[in-house]
């Protein structure tokens, strides 16, 4: 489990805002939508996400009886190299002898950084039991000189591959792809490298 470092660690404060909630169950909805086409690379391989978790934010609202933090103004949260960053962020945790973070829920464009490996996208769901970084709506993933877009890019940290495929992709009230968007398709850029003849 990750327990938070004692720089982030919680204090009992009681709340009854229900913000995380609702953008949980918005999340599972967006999630589970469309179909598309798909391209896979390889992500931030061999991160360790039972490092600690240290976070650092405008104002902070401890959710005790539910279980969270809702974290807001220029948020970014950090493990082991990774960094997360959004304007808006709920971290789900759990109590059992100590403070465990299972869940990262960030929304408003969330940037995900390790390295030399950038990842964009609307809202990102950091799942850290099962090591899953998922993001939905105008996603980019850029790797050295790759780039793709798409709807939606998985990120599974036990094997490092990332998958975008066009679910999730961006669209106005009419339906329609909003403009930027890749239209349910991923689109991409991948550099050859020279070739000796």
């Amino acid at each position: 489990m990750n327990r938070l470092s004692p720089i982030g660690r919680l204090a009992p404060i009681r709340s009854a805002l229900l913000a995380g909630a609702g953008f949980a169950l918005t999340s599972l909805a967006i999630l589970s939508t469309g179909g598309g086409d798909s391209a896979q690379a390889q992500a931030l391989a061999n991160h360790n996400s039972n490092a600690p978790v240290d976070f650092a934010a405008g104002s902070i609202e401890v959710q005790d009886r539910a279980d969270r933090v809702v974290l807001a103004g220029n948020v970014r949260v950090t493990q082991a190299g990774l960094t997360v960053s959004a304007p808006r962020m709920t971290v789900a945790y759990t109590r059992a002898g100590g403070t465990d973070v299972n869940r990262l829920d960030a929304t408003g464009g969330v940037t995900v950084v390790k390295g030399d490996e950038t990842a964009k996208g609307n809202v990102a769901i950091y799942d850290l039991d099962r090591r899953l970084i998922t993001m939905v709506g105008n996603v980019e993933l850029r790797q050295r000189g790759n780039h793709l877009r798409g709807g939606r890019l998985v990120i599974d940290l036990n094997s490092g591959r990332a998958t975008v495929d066009g679910r999730g992709a961006a669209r106005g009230p009419d339906g329609n792809p909003v403009q930027g968007g890749t239209g349910g398709r991923v689109t991409g850029t991948f550099t050859v490298p020279e070739r000796k003849q």
